[in-house]
């Protein structure tokens, strides 16, 4: 699963993202990041869970889940029409499955906003209107295809050419596609298309040092437009964050607590995106490792079995399941198992964040 960092130009995009892949604190040795591509990198995110399992079941290692961020060029008005290299930019926001959006939330007169005047809620709007027409140009684009192959009677094609329009009437009304309900069968005839409003956003207010918890009136405009919206926003100060990073584990401890943070705003932030990418996490846990695997909201056990090895999910008999919760009272699995508190859940049982399991699978 990726998630794409997007905004305007200078809006402190790329300071976010180098923030997030150069940390060098104690902190990043649990949490690492690697390379990919000059613009795509893999964060871990954090889970304090991982710690208090350790506590009762001693790994050697702790390992968390990941996400895929990716640096996405700045977008400007008019990139539906190739401006700003603009159709190459966007054909890379079609292929991430959430949209992080950095908005400029502080005043710099060194720095130049692109439009010549911070207005957070405008930039939204900005880049929120391209996404729009760009997707209306890939859905008249497809349109005009799906009508050619339902006139020889194709039952897909007539369904797909149902559910275009349908988005295309949607958009007519300046609305984003997130915001259309559509069923599975809807969704899956037209997932191959990209189409980018139809992603989740969650919105990244890039604060100056004086407003850390994003309580300004520019935050302010970005909450009251997400909440409009059904989005969440999170405050970060990129410059802070950057600078956060680069420092060893006292000198950053040091100077989280001077700035009054409990942990980096690039913590929540990486938390936050993997809950907008629609995952939670499970665990395994043995003296080799205690492990964070990120699993859809809603998958199966056979699902989540599959995410460690397609043979589990093939395989799959039951699952043990017990909670972090039963394992703080009892302090071990035979403690548990002695108290009947774990659980044996078969092909139907519907994953629950935070669940510690064992698979069971035949060859």
């Amino acid at each position: 699963m990726k998630a794409g960092i997007v905004g305007l130009p200078n809006v402190g995009k790329s300071t976010l993202f180098n923030a997030l892949t150069s940390s060098k604190s104690a902190q990043a040795a649990n949490y690492p990041f690697c390379t990919i591509e000059p613009n795509e990198g893999i964060v871990s995110v954090p889970d304090d869970r991982l710690r208090r399992i350790s506590i009762y079941i001693v790994p050697k290692k702790l390992i968390p889940t990941a996400l895929t961020l990716v640096d996405i060029a700045g977008i400007v008005k008019g990139a539906s029409e190739g401006e700003g290299l603009g159709n190459k930019f966007l054909s890379h926001i079609r292929e991430v499955d959430a949209i992080l959006q950095v908005v400029r939330c502080f005043e710099d007169n060194d720095v130049v906003h692109v439009s010549g005047k911070v207005d957070p809620v405008s930039d939204i709007e900005t880049i929120e209107i391209e996404l729009m027409l760009a997707d209306i140009q890939t859905l008249d684009n497809a349109r005009k295809k799906a009508e050619r192959t339902a006139k020889s009677g194709d039952k897909e094609a007539k369904l797909r050419l149902e559910i275009i329009q349908l988005c295309l009437d949607h958009l007519a009304k300046d609305e984003p596609l997130r915001k259309l309900t559509l069923d599975e069968a809807s969704l899956k005839a037209i997932s191959s298309f990209g189409l980018m409003t139809a992603k989740a956003v969650l919105y990244v207010a890039n604060v100056d040092e004086n407003d850390l918890e994003g309580k300004g009136p520019l935050v302010q405009q970005v909450r009251d437009f997400a909440a409009k919206v059904g989005a969440a926003v999170i405050p970060v100060c990129a410059k802070l964050e950057s600078e956060i990073a680069e420092l060893d584990e006292a000198d950053r401890a040091e100077m989280l607590a001077s700035s009054g943070l409990a942990e980096p705003a690039l913590t929540v932030l990486a938390r936050e995106a993997y809950r907008v990418l629609g995952l939670h996490s499970y665990f395994t846990a043995g003296e080799k490792e205690v492990r964070a695997w990120p699993i859809p909201i809603g998958a199966t056990a056979p699902q989540a079995a599959g995410v460690i090895h397609t043979d589990f999910e093939r395989g799959f008999i039951r699952a043990e399941v017990y909670t972090l919760a039963d394992l703080e009272t009892h302090k071990s699995e035979k403690e548990i198992r002695g108290a009947g508190k774990l659980r044996v859940e078969g092909k139907n049982y519907v994953m629950q964040d935070g669940d510690i399991c064992h698979f069971l699978f035949s060859s």
